[in-house]
């Protein structure tokens, strides 16, 4: 399936959670934060949030050493939570 991910176009393997997704593409789901059609997937949500054709996703990268000195790596407007009533929502309105 095709995605766009941080931006960019991508094919994936179909049939993919967020969880999924990140350990196909080979990231530590504790080091970042994920959104899915510009709502936040919050971690406990990983394995039951699905990715299907044409969605968009922003991983963001957490990066620092030690006190306030953190960075983050590739952000994206965060509209929203990702939970159980959006993604009914989302299968209503096709």
């Amino acid at each position: 399936m095709h995605i766009v991910l941080n931006g960019e176009k991508r094919e994936v393997p179909d049939e993919l959670t967020v969880g999924s997704l990140l350990a196909h593409l080979k990231i530590q789901p504790q080091r970042v934060a994920v959104e899915l059609n510009e709502m936040i997937v919050r971690k406990e949500r990983y394995e039951q949030a699905v990715v299907r054709d044409g969605d968009s996703l922003e991983v963001v990268s957490f990066m620092g050493g030690g006190g306030s000195s953190a960075m983050v790596v590739r952000t994206g407007p965060s509209r929203g939570t990702f939970d159980k009533k959006a993604e009914k929502k989302k299968a209503r309105n096709g």
